[in-house]
């Protein structure tokens, strides 16, 4: 059998990813990441319940800079995975599906899920006094 050198298609070397496609995989990687990151809640309520040692470190793990990176991470990925959602339920009901709106309504998505993720954070914040 010959040896066809020619690539699959359509190819990462000439396939462009359309914005619709890449908040189509985002959506799929944050559902991912949202479940590690109740995997992550599983392990804080474990932590709890053995005891205040257990606790302690988890905290203190969740309060360094990693663990904080990590939770604005989840935060953000949580409300993504809402706002798209949402998006999706409407292209259920066949809404949205023009390009240019489905374009829109993209940029929507991230837009919301950074503000409502910064609202989240600084609620947070202003709601514990700012203390960490």
């Amino acid at each position: 059998m010959a040896q066809d050198d020619r690539p699959l298609s359509p190819h990462l070397q000439v396939y462009r990813p359309q914005f619709t496609s890449v908040l189509s995989i985002l959506h799929r990687m944050t559902g991912v990441a949202l479940g590690f990151g109740a995997l992550g809640l599983v392990a804080w309520l474990a932590a709890l319940a053995a005891g205040p040692d257990a606790f302690a470190v988890a905290q203190g793990a969740a309060r360094s800079w990693l663990g904080c990176l990590v939770l604005v991470g989840f935060t953000w990925a949580l409300f993504y995975h809402l706002c798209n959602g949402i998006r999706h339920l409407f292209w259920d009901a066949g809404m949205g599906f023009e390009l240019e709106t489905a374009r829109l309504t993209g940029y929507g998505v991230v837009a919301a899920s950074f503000l409502l993720t910064a609202l989240a954070w600084l609620a947070g914040l202003l709601g514990s006094g700012g203390a960490s």
